[in-house]
């Protein structure tokens, strides 16, 4: 149980799965923290970038031609939701918190309708084969590449929060909107680019995900579950925040599954409680 091969094993497992936490979270967090959304449709959006994603690169055999198509039809549907219907009800929490769960629902049903009830992976033609090797510890390079993936886009969101015009009006608006409003910035603008941005990062989890964790009915509720446990953990919109939160949960998850899997929900959500005691608002968040 205590052998460096198996400690190795669950700290890598717990990094793949920590990525695709940090996919999903990473975009909530920005739309929570600016918005002010707790968006429940997240989870649906990832479903249904990892369905299309799947069949498109099961029809194309190119994993990057579904991940494509994913990000882009989850983009529109997105933007669909945020200018038809998120818009005129803006500010108002009960309204904005039931519209994304008649989506959730929505999504999920459709989803359902097109897809079938069993459960879809990434065809293993278009995963990268092979394992990497280190002495007797062999793992997926496929999984490797899903830590890859999400550095790469967890950098790519620190450059764009930190280093870029519209980075920083996302981080004042994060702090103070109304402000940012007062001073001529269309915010409406950069509030639907945020809920297209979270979506699409939704989208590439969903669809990298899916040769990881399989994409199946329910999948919506059960990732959105974690994604609001990092967002918690790591503080409203916080990058670093969303990174260490992801594999913080992710790693507790892998090595409560391995050595107390009735109590793994449990291990998932007490460090959760023990932030909202200790610093409610996050190990990354700032005082409202």
């Amino acid at each position: 149980m205590f052998e460096p091969l198996f400690l190795a094993q669950q700290v890598l497992n717990g990094l793949s799965f920590g990525a695709l936490l940090f996919l999903l979270a990473s975009g909530l967090t920005l739309v929570f923290g600016l918005m002010r959304i707790i968006n429940l449709a997240h989870g649906a959006f990832y479903m249904l970038g990892g369905y299309l994603g799947v069949v498109v690169s099961a029809m194309t055999g190119n994993l990057l031609v579904g991940l494509i198509t994913a990000v882009l039809v989850v983009a529109v549907t997105a933007f669909v939701v945020e200018v038809v219907l998120l818009r005129f009800v803006r500010g108002q929490e009960l309204p904005e918190v039931l519209v994304t769960v008649g989506v959730s629902f929505v999504t999920a049903d459709l989803c359902l309708a097109f897809f079938g009830g069993d459960p879809h992976n990434l065809p293993s033609s278009v995963m990268v084969p092979g394992a990497m090797s280190l002495g007797t510890l062999t793992y997926p390079w496929y999984r490797i590449l899903v830590i890859g993936v999400a550095v790469l886009v967890g950098v790519g969101l620190m450059l764009l929060q930190h280093r870029t015009r519209v980075g920083a009006v996302v981080r004042a608006g994060v702090d103070d909107r109304e402000i940012i409003q007062a001073m001529g910035v269309d915010i409406n603008r950069v509030f639907t680019g945020m809920f297209i941005l979270g979506a699409a990062l939704a989208a590439i989890g969903g669809t990298i995900g899916a040769g990881v964790l399989s994409i199946r009915p329910g999948i919506q509720d059960e990732v959105l579950l974690y994604a609001l446990v990092v967002v918690i953990i790591g503080g409203l919109g916080s990058i670093p925040g969303a990174a260490v939160g992801s594999v913080l949960i992710g790693v507790i998850d892998a090595f409560a599954k391995a050595w107390v899997p009735d109590l793994a929900y449990f291990t998932v959500f007490a460090p959760m409680a023990l932030v909202l005691v200790f610093r409610p608002t996050g190990l990354f968040g700032r005082p409202a």
